[in-house]
């Protein structure tokens, strides 16, 4: 492997993996895949992805292996709980972007006949999980003494294998709760993906590298929520629809040929775009509104 190059750790296979290689994807990277499915080169920029298990990567980043690593929150923070907790060494890894995919929640899960009022009720309990660091911060912070019980998937069936009574599972749509008779009652932390960089020096050559990586990201996610605005509109009424364009700083306001007190309204929308949003536009006074998607922007 060329140590000139950019290295990024993502995991290997999954949900993450589909979004993170869609991330790069958007960012221009054209990416050859190897017959090994390990390692994988980019073609037009000096990078490298390194496809891994997800818990391995906050360990690539810290041990500088990895200059970039895409991972769940989840995931690092379990990580820094298990080598010390905050204001250590941890990952000695710098959170770059909050990408916004691969959302979910890692909640605390009971038997849907347990009877259950507070976060005080879990005392006793034998806790099933695969995050036994976060777990046990959240109940050491809460002052509940119960069980922790580590296990390595299939964390739902703990409780009807008798097992346990509770568990503590990252949670999307709540189906395989549902589906395994279990219910959510504590979100103890709110997950996403997360571009973390090593904290370990790179050369500048990297660095380089790197700044112009990250500014395609923030470009890519600039646009995500990012849409395009035309509309016409009398000028007696620009200040009202100025207003009303969301979080438009200063949209481009253009004559239109053949008629002295009409405008052409153009702005960048980076927030959502609804159909209120139109309407109330339209009672402004706007006519002729087109919303598109913005596919790539550098800002």
């Amino acid at each position: 492997m060329d140590k000139k190059r950019l290295r990024i750790a993502i995991q290997k296979s999954g949900r993450l993996s589909d979004d993170s290689m869609a991330l790069l994807w958007a960012a221009g990277l054209s990416i050859s895949r190897s017959k090994d499915g390990l390692f994988y080169r980019v073609e037009n920029l000096p990078v490298d992805l390194l496809l891994v298990r997800d818990d391995d990567i906050p360990r690539l980043i810290g041990d500088g292996i990895a200059d970039l690593g895409i991972v769940g929150r989840n995931v690092l923070e379990e990580y820094d709980e298990a080598n010390g907790g905050p204001g250590t060494a941890k990952s000695d890894g710098k959170v770059l972007y909050s990408l916004g995919f691969s959302k979910c929640r890692l909640a605390i899960a009971v038997p849907e006949q347990t009877g259950y009022t507070s976060a005080e009720s879990l005392a006793g309990l034998r806790i099933a999980t695969t995050y036994p660091g976060l777990l046990n911060r959240f109940l050491k912070a809460g002052g509940i003494e119960a069980e922790i019980v580590a296990m390595h998937g299939s964390v739902e069936v703990a409780p009807r294998l008798g097992l346990a009574d509770a568990i503590c599972d990252l949670v999307a749509t709540g189906a395989t709760l549902e589906a395994n008779g279990l219910k959510a009652v504590e979100t103890i932390l709110e997950c996403e993906a997360l571009l973390v960089g090593t904290g370990k020096p790179i050369t500048t050559e990297k660095q380089q590298i790197q700044d112009r990586l990250l500014a395609r990201i923030d470009g890519v996610l600039a646009s995500r929520e990012t849409k395009y605005i035309m509309l016409n509109a009398p000028l007696s009424a620009l200040p009202d629809i100025r207003k009303l364009l969301p979080g438009s700083a200063a949209p481009t306001v253009i004559p239109l040929e053949g008629s002295a007190d009409m405008v052409a309204v153009h702005a960048v929308c980076r927030e959502s775009v609804f159909w209120e949003t139109l309407e109330d536009l339209k009672g402004a006074g706007a006519s002729a509104i087109l919303v598109v998607p913005i596919e790539k922007m550098m800002v």
